[in-house]
C-alpha cells in the first residue's frame, strides 16, 4: 500500500506523455509533407502557446515541489505547505516585477531629459522638443495625453508634469517641471538645468544600483537560509535515515515539523527585513 501514491504518479505521467505524444504526431506529419513549414496543426500543443501563461502564474510552480514531497513522504501537510506558499511568492513575484517597471521608468526620465536637451540645442522650440522626445521614450506613462496636449496647445505643462510624476518611478518629472517653470517665468536656459537634472538622476540611479550589488551578498545568505532545511533532508536521507516519514507520520516528527517551520519563516521574515532596510536611501 506505500507504493500505491508513487504508482499513480508514474502512471498520470505515463498518460500525459501518451497524449503529448498523439497530438504532436499530426505536427510532425504535416512539417515532413509540407517541406518543414507551414502553420502549427489546431489543437497541437506548443511551449509557445503557454509560455507567458508560466510567466504569469509562476507562482503556482511551488505545488511542484509539494506533490513530490507529498508522494515521498505519503502525506497531505506538503500539499497544504504548497498552497500556503502560492499566494506569499506571488506577492513577492509582483512586487519584484513592480521594482523592475520603477527601474525603467526612472531610465526612461533620464533619457527624455537628455533627449528634451538635445533637441533644444537644436533649435527647437521647448514644446516641439517635449513632444518629440516623449513619444520616443515613452517616459510618461498614463498622463503623456495630457502633458503632450499641454504642450501642444499652450496649456500648463509644469502642473502637468506634475501629475505624471506621481506615478512609480517617474519622480524626475517633478524636476523637468521645476525646470520648465523657471525657464517660463525667469527666462533661464532649460537646456542647461535638463543637463544638472539628468546628470543628477543618474547619479541617483548608479547610487542604488552600487548599494544592490553590495547587498547581493546579503540576499544571497537569504536565500542560503531557505535551503538549509532541505540540506537536513537529503544529509539524512545521505544516511539511510527517512526523515519524511518521522516528519509527517511521528508525533514528534509533527512538533519539530512545526517548530522549525514557524523558526524558519520568522528567521527569513527578519532576514529580508534587514536587508530591505539597507537598501532604502
Amino acid at each position: 500500500m506505500t507504493g500505491q501514491p508513487v504508482y499513480a504518479a508514474v502512471c498520470a505521467g505515463a498518460a500525459a506523455w501518451l497524449v503529448l505524444e498523439r497530438r504532436q504526431g499530426p505536427r510532425r506529419a504535416g512539417l515532413l509533407f509540407a517541406g518543414g513549414g507551414g502553420a502549427p496543426v489546431p489543437g497541437a500543443w506548443s511551449w509557445r502557446r503557454w509560455a507567458p501563461v508560466v510567466r504569469a502564474r509562476r507562482e503556482w510552480l511551488c505545488l511542484v515541489p509539494a506533490v513530490v514531497l507529498a508522494l515521498l513522504g505519503e502525506s497531505l501537510l506538503p500539499l497544504a505547505g504548497g498552497a500556503c506558499a502560492v499566494p506569499l511568492v506571488g506577492r513577492r513575484l509582483r512586487a519584484r516585477e513592480r521594482a523592475r517597471a520603477r527601474d525603467r521608468r526612472a531610465d526612461a526620465v533620464i533619457a527624455l531629459c537628455g533627449a528634451v536637451a538635445g533637441e533644444l540645442r537644436a533649435g527647437w522650440q521647448p514644446g516641439q522638443a517635449l513632444l518629440w522626445a516623449a513619444r520616443t521614450t515613452g517616459a510618461l506613462g498614463e498622463e503623456e495625453a495630457a502633458v503632450l496636449a499641454a504642450a501642444r496647445f499652450g496649456g500648463d505643462v509644469p502642473e502637468a508634469l506634475r501629475r505624471a510624476a506621481r506615478e512609480d518611478g517617474a519622480d524626475g518629472l517633478a524636476g523637468l517641471a521645476a525646470c520648465w517653470q523657471v525657464a517660463v517665468d525667469g527666462g533661464a536656459g532649460l537646456a542647461a538645468g535638463l543637463d544638472r537634472l539628468e546628470a543628477a538622476l543618474r547619479e541617483a540611479r548608479d547610487q542604488r544600483e552600487r548599494l544592490r550589488a553590495e547587498l547581493a551578498g546579503a540576499w544571497a545568505t537569504v536565500g542560503l537560509l531557505a535551503l538549509l532545511p532541505a540540506v537536513g533532508l537529503a544529509m539524512g536521507w545521505a544516511l539511510g535515515a527517512d526523515p519524511l516519514r518521522v516528519l509527517f507520520h511521528t508525533p514528534a516528527g509533527l512538533g519539530c515539523l512545526a517548530v522549525g517551520g514557524v523558526l524558519e519563516t520568522l528567521g527569513l521574515w527578519w532576514a529580508g527585513r534587514i536587508v530591505r532596510a539597507g537598501e532604502e536611501p
